[in-house]
């Protein structure tokens, strides 16, 4: 399995969660959305060893106890193929136990009941120690950039781990401008990349394409947060929302 990815910035990353607990996993998964994080859910130990060797995530959320393999199992697997990062929540507050996790390889340890405020203060605490880069790169190519993934092998992109249909001219413009995220496109450069596409496609028709885009990717597309206007020049495509 490849070494961790660079991270994109300290507040946008693939987290994978791990929980058998599917109402906590839900509501864990909620708030780091909300926090501008991708998120992966499963329910069990070895779920989360398939999803972590498969999706490659930044940070995996691993509870102890979980049916089949349990969290300790999956760290300690897991740490013999990959430095991703680590957060082990557990109920046990014995000092053995903790230890035990962290001997393990966890990056960090967070004792159940506790805040949501204070699991995302931690995972902002982790991230930020790792290399930040942009974009990311997956070993087939795949692009995240803030809450989009875009695979030009697939050709697909998903919003927050959830699939959105594109044309072909619309995934266009997003394959181009993720792989270079913040630098400003020209509406003409960006024709240049649909061009083979629709030969009579005009720069207006980029514009079509970014309303339309607009409405599949952001939450509000009167206030888009990602793929951004800069007037007089073109568009860009944010790494993470302002």
């Amino acid at each position: 399995m490849p070494q961790r990815r660079p991270i994109i910035a300290d507040m946008c990353a693939m987290v994978l969660v791990a929980d058998d607990d599917l109402r906590h996993a839900e509501g864990i998964r909620r708030y780091l959305v909300a926090d501008g994080h991708e998120t992966i859910v499963v329910h069990d130990g070895r779920a989360a060893l398939d999803a972590a060797r498969r999706d490659r995530p930044d940070l995996l959320i691993l509870d102890v106890m979980m049916p089949g393999l349990n969290g300790l199992q999956v760290c300690r697997t897991l740490r013999q193929e990959s430095d991703v990062l680590v957060l082990m929540l557990t109920a046990r507050r014995t000092e053995s136990d903790l230890l035990l996790g962290l001997e393990l390889g966890a990056d960090d340890y967070l004792t159940k009941p506790f805040s949501p405020r204070e699991l995302v203060a931690r995972i902002r605490t982790l991230l930020r120690r790792a290399p930040r880069s942009a974009p990311q790169h997956t070993a087939r190519g795949l692009r995240r950039v803030g809450r989009l993934s875009i695979d030009p092998v697939g050709h697909h992109v998903t919003v927050n781990g959830e699939r959105v249909e594109c044309t072909r001219g619309e995934f266009a413009i997003l394959a181009a401008m993720s792989e270079q995220p913040d630098r400003v496109f020209t509406r003409a450069q960006l024709l240049h990349h649909t061009r083979g596409l629709d030969r009579s496609s005009t720069e207006r028709t980029i514009d079509v394409h970014v309303m339309n885009l607009r409405r599949k990717i952001e939450v509000d597309p009167r206030r888009p947060e990602q793929l951004l206007t800069v007037h007089g020049v073109g568009y860009k495509l944010a790494v993470c929302p302002p």
